[in-house]
């Protein structure tokens, strides 16, 4: 008979421990370690084959692998199927997380109908919600599709044994917080339920080739709950961003093993449900003030898509001892680096000031080449001079205060035109090698000094 054992698994990063303690050791966080009991006996999971001839699986040269491409379903939503990149590939397993209310089960709701509507069978499986709830929001998202079968269930075999029997071209699980395993003696919600029903669940997905799409929950820091062993079993990662009071949500790919990452799509959120934002650029840069110090335009790349964007700065003299620097949809260190720069190579006395720098449109924005734009930002609002409000700039800034070169540079300069921009001012070293379009004029620079100059006619 086989013998249970007492463990504390911490809820955050999966480490196990005899005994409880207060702050894990693996992740540093406190009270995440909980206790759960596990069967131990002579029936190891780890059991070694001794005979070598058992072996099903045999090594391959890899010039004798035939590839070939994976099947993809597309959907009814260019923005989703860009994210995955060209669409759901079939078996495989997707993660999407995102936090309470901001869209997670309407966008798959959606993506459920589009693919019912194909005369293929869709099960969307809620163990948050009753089957009559879910009906609900489908009656408010228009959707009538007879494809479409829902089930309210959290028993794990119970869903397996529902999959066999409606065979599915497409599967989601809302969420996988909320299944469980019977033969796991642990809560729903665990580490050890949701890592082995996120393993029999892709056991499935592989066996008979049916995409399946699982929720997960997020921390408070916006992370998804649970070991981060869960990222690592699922084929792609996508999170579901945007501030609940504002329209705008971001599907941002993080993990994709059939496509790029960091890939992008924008939607906008309306009363019959969500609605592709197909030129993002217009949408970031509509409510911009014309004229005005401290506001200046970038073009960053987000997966493969150029998207303009707006970076707003205002400086003003601190009251305290120690002066304030704060950042929204960039990284917070990177703004105290930056002022440095234009107070030792440009002379900017900025020791004494406080320094508020922000991306209009809740965009989060982490690639190098805004580090110019920052930079002419802060130096607009500290001199209160304004740029041309038809300037695109786009540069990675060093220590030394030179502007290095960027990807993908005719791309940038090719949005900026579309949008009607008349000057775009690049790093110097990326002008040549390309064709500049006759309808906009592009200015190489090679330091910070220089990149003042032209926007805002320092001397």
């Amino acid at each position: 008979m086989a013998k249970r054992k007492t463990k504390f698994v911490c809820q955050e990063c999966g480490y196990e421990t005899p005994k409880w303690m207060g702050k894990c050791p693996g992740c540093q966080q406190w009270n995440t370690l909980v206790e759960e009991v596990s069967a131990t006996g002579t029936n190891s999971r780890h059991v070694f084959q001794t005979n070598s001839t058992s072996a099903t699986s045999k090594p391959e040269k890899i010039t004798a692998i035939q590839s070939q491409k994976e099947p993809r379903l597309p959907t009814d939503m260019p923005e989703f199927n860009r994210v995955l990149g060209g669409g759901i590939v079939a078996g495989s397993l997707v993660l999407i997380g995102g936090d309470p209310g901001i869209g997670k089960s309407t966008l798959l709701l959606q993506i459920s109908a589009q693919i019912a509507d194909k005369n293929m069978p869709v099960l969307y499986i809620s163990g948050e919600e009753s089957a009559r709830q879910t009906k609900l929001r489908a009656e408010r998202l228009g959707i009538t599709s007879d494809e479409l079968y829902v089930l309210s269930e959290t028993n794990l075999q119970d869903v397996i044994t529902h999959i066999e029997q409606v065979d599915p071209k497409f599967v989601v699980i809302d969420s996988i917080q909320t299944i469980y395993k019977e033969d796991v003696t642990s809560a729903p919600g665990s580490v050890s339920q949701v890592r082995e029903c996120t393993s029999q669940l892709m056991r499935v997905a592989k066996s008979k080739g049916i995409p399946i799409f699982i929720v997960g929950h997020v921390t408070k820091e916006g992370s998804i709950a649970g070991p981060r062993l869960l990222e690592h079993m699922v084929d792609a990662v996508l999170y579901f961003e945007g501030e609940r009071h504002h329209t705008f949500r971001i599907l941002r790919s993080v993990k994709n093993r059939f496509g790029s990452t960091h890939e992008m799509g924008i939607f906008e959120m309306k009363e019959e449900g969500l609605r592709e934002v197909l030129n993002p650029s217009e949408i970031f840069l509509e409510e911009r003030s014309q004229g005005a110090a401290g506001s200046i335009v970038v073009c960053s790349m987000e997966g493969s898509r150029p998207v303009l964007v707006e970076i707003q700065a205002l400086i003003s003299p601190t009251a305290f001892g120690n002066p304030r620097r704060m950042a929204t949809g960039i990284d917070n260190n990177r703004i105290p680096l930056i002022m440095a720069v234009l107070e030792k190579r440009a002379g900017l006395l900025l020791q004494n000031q406080d320094a508020y720098v922000k991306v209009a449109g809740g965009v989060k924005l982490d690639e190098p080449a805004i580090d110019l734009a920052v930079a002419i930002s802060v130096a607009s609002s500290f001199r209160d001079r304004s740029s041309r409000p038809d300037d695109v700039v786009v540069g990675e800034v060093g220590l030394t205060g030179e502007v290095r070169r960027v990807a993908r540079i005719e791309q940038r300069v090719q949005e900026a035109a579309k949008l009607g921009f008349k000057r775009v001012i690049i790093p110097k070293k990326n002008m040549d090698g390309w064709t500049v379009p006759s309808n906009i004029e592009v200015i190489g620079v090679s330091s910070v000094q220089e990149a003042m100059k032209v926007t805002l006619g320092d001397a």
